[in-house]
């Protein structure tokens, strides 16, 4: 069994604020306009769309792993209109959410109702799953002629300055 410390716990919390900072970042700095780009033509989700996505998966695991945490926060409707602020707002509590639930499987040594492999490698699952969207977000928005902004670019790669 690996010793649990203090300080790995907040490393763990630091990745997760990291990786959330970067989410964050794609909201604030995509126009509203570039919000509603897709490369489907059969119906699939615009830029916006993919966010609540992620957003909703969050809450989805919450429901299932920590029901009392879930019960705070609320999903966003598919069918919302689009609304930056409120989109920012939902990132801010489902990432705060996540944060709550390091720290209540911290102290059950890491498990995670319904996640058989425990505490980091969940928190990994969601970092992995979030960044293939964001680089679906940056593809659509690339192949929409749109001119990606450094800050943007470089924030996904350059942890130390997030």
């Amino acid at each position: 069994m690996i010793p649990k410390t203090t300080a790995m716990k907040e490393q763990l919390h630091e990745a997760w604020r990291t990786h959330n900072k970067i989410n964050l970042l794609f909201i604030a700095l995509i126009s509203d306009e570039n919000m509603e780009k897709t490369l489907s033509t059969k119906g699939g989700r615009t830029v916006c769309q993919q966010l609540v996505h992620l957003h909703n998966v969050r809450m989805q695991w919450l429901n299932i792993a920590a029901k009392k945490i879930w019960r705070k926060y609320k999903k966003i409707s598919k069918n919302e209109v689009y609304n930056k602020e409120a989109l920012f707002e939902s990132f801010e509590d489902s990432g705060k959410a996540i944060e709550e639930l390091i720290d209540k499987s911290w102290e059950k040594d890491g498990k995670v109702n319904s996640f058989k492999k425990g505490l980091i490698p969940f928190i990994s699952y969601l970092i992995a799953h979030e960044s293939h969207h964001r680089g679906s977000i940056l593809l659509t928005l690339k192949q929409s002629g749109v001119r990606i902004p450094d800050e943007l670019k470089w924030s996904i790669w350059d942890w130390n300055k997030i």
